[in-house]
């Protein structure tokens, strides 16, 4: 099986060298593992330097931290951070956990900064303008379908309610309910008037 894991720590590191802040919160967990397991992607290991880079883990060392990313994860990233983070399960170093959810969270790579050393910054402002354009019409394209997918659902094959319709259900069923309370009540005083 090819290990990724040299160029997932490269890639990373590139991104850390220009955000010293990062490495500076990643080096005092120097010489502690993390390992990422998103299945059914290989086991990501990648243990931190002393200045705070990664580098690919060797086999025998212990993981400090282990995160595992659910299934659903990739559904649930679509939904929003909140959502994300409950499809994430996380054992080990608590304050190793923190430092990588901040800087999951906060650490981010500048497309726009790494093509313009390229292309130069008027062709890579374009092109990153171009690229958030087509992200934003690919989402905006599948909220709606699936918009169109639900209205399909609940009104051409009726495979869903309306929450109106549910709310208004549930509406007579309560009163239903304490109709038949107020009745059985009723019964029981005439039973016992006999």
């Amino acid at each position: 099986m090819i290990d990724f894991a040299p160029a997932i720590a490269s890639a990373l590191n590139r991104l850390l060298q220009a955000e010293t802040w990062a490495r500076a919160r990643l080096a005092p967990f120097a010489e502690e593992t993390l390992e990422l397991r998103a299945p059914p992607l290989p086991t990501l290991r990648l243990t931190i330097a002393s200045d705070g880079a990664l580098a690919a883990a060797a086999p025998s060392a212990e993981a400090a931290l282990v995160v595992i990313l659910r299934p659903d994860a990739l559904a649930a990233a679509m939904k929003g951070e909140d959502h994300l983070l409950r499809s994430i399960d996380v054992a080990g170093n608590a304050k190793l956990a923190a430092e990588v959810m901040f800087l999951a969270r906060h650490l981010r790579w500048d497309a726009e900064e790494a093509l313009s050393k390229v292309v130069g910054d008027a062709v890579a402002r374009r092109l990153a303008g171009l690229a958030r354009d087509a992200i934003a019409w690919h989402a905006e394209a599948a909220r709606r379908i699936a918009g169109s997918l639900v209205e399909y659902a609940v009104e051409e094959k009726q495979l869903l309610v309306r929450r109106a319709d549910l709310e208004t259900f549930a509406g007579a069923h309560a009163r239903l309910r304490d109709d038949l309370e107020r009745l059985e009540k009723r019964v029981q005083l005439l039973d016992g008037a006999r």
